[in-house]
């Protein structure tokens, strides 16, 4: 099997050529950037058995990944917090990240490190140790993204922080299933009354994925939050006395409240 690189957006993609199935491969390229040497060599033997995505180059803290990145040209960073010379967050303050999605793939489980990584562009979050085919599932989400723009990512760090004060972690996959949702409610209010025909099934498709999955996911981010015990946030992040520790929303719910407070702050 030969590989020839062609260039799609500001990236690089390898073109591997099958003779036995006569199709066309392209492989999503990767970036480790993480001091921890048995997750960059665990890392490189799982990417090195897959068809679908190659690991184009390593760093081992922040400093020399924005040194080779313009080199690399990968289409997603898996990107460490803690690093000697330049940490995680200080990378995110100064990358030019263009069309390249990030993944922050961190032991830090603080709410606070998480909504910071999030706010500065991280777009998933996910808590060592780590499976490697949940790595897998979140690049190619990642990847299969559309972009946001200026107003979207502002719109994202307010629903960011509000699953932050209501706690819904970040590094679950409800979480952005959960928030597109409720962007997608506060632009087309009334698709929140089709929530099974329209709403999950759009949300699938933004994430290449299944509307069963999506309503699952979402269900299961609900109920860590109301398990985390944090209703008195809740209550006092709407203004009102919504619910008590022994009622829960439901999806089509949560996403109304969250989604109508966002539309009353003009968002």
């Amino acid at each position: 099997m030969s590989g020839l690189p062609i260039f799609r957006g500001n990236g690089i993609i390898t073109v591997h050529f099958r003779k036995d199935k006569e199709r066309l491969v392209m492989k999503i390229r990767v970036m480790v950037c993480d001091d921890n040497e048995e997750f960059v060599n665990n890392a490189r033997t799982h990417f090195a058995a897959s068809d679908k995505i190659e690991l184009v180059e390593t760093a081992s803290n922040g400093k020399e990944a924005l040194e080779r990145l313009d080199t690399a040209r990968p289409d997603v960073l898996l990107l460490d917090l803690v690093m000697p010379a330049l940490d995680g967050f200080s990378l995110l303050e100064r990358v030019n990240k263009g069309n390249m999605k990030i993944i922050v793939i961190s032991a830090l489980s603080q709410d606070a490190f998480i909504s910071k990584a999030m706010n500065l562009g991280a777009d998933y979050y996910m808590m060592k140790p780590v499976n490697f085919s949940v790595v897998d599932e979140r690049i190619a989400e990642a990847v299969n993204s559309k972009r946001p723009t200026a107003k979207n990512r502002s719109m994202d760090e307010k629903i960011s922080n509000i699953f932050i004060t209501v706690g819904i972690p970040a590094h679950i996959k409800g979480y952005q299933y959960l928030r597109e949702a409720i962007k997608m409610t506060i632009d087309s209010p009334e698709i929140i009354n089709s929530i099974t025909k329209k709403l999950y099934p759009e949300v699938a498709e933004h994430f290449n994925t299944s509307p069963s999955k999506v309503e699952r996911a979402i269900r299961h981010a609900i109920e860590v939050a109301w398990n985390r015990g944090k209703i008195e946030n809740i209550n006092t992040l709407f203004g009102v006395r919504v619910y008590n520790h022994n009622e829960k929303p439901t999806n089509g719910e949560f996403i109304a409240l969250v989604a109508d407070k966002m539309l009353l702050e003009s968002v």
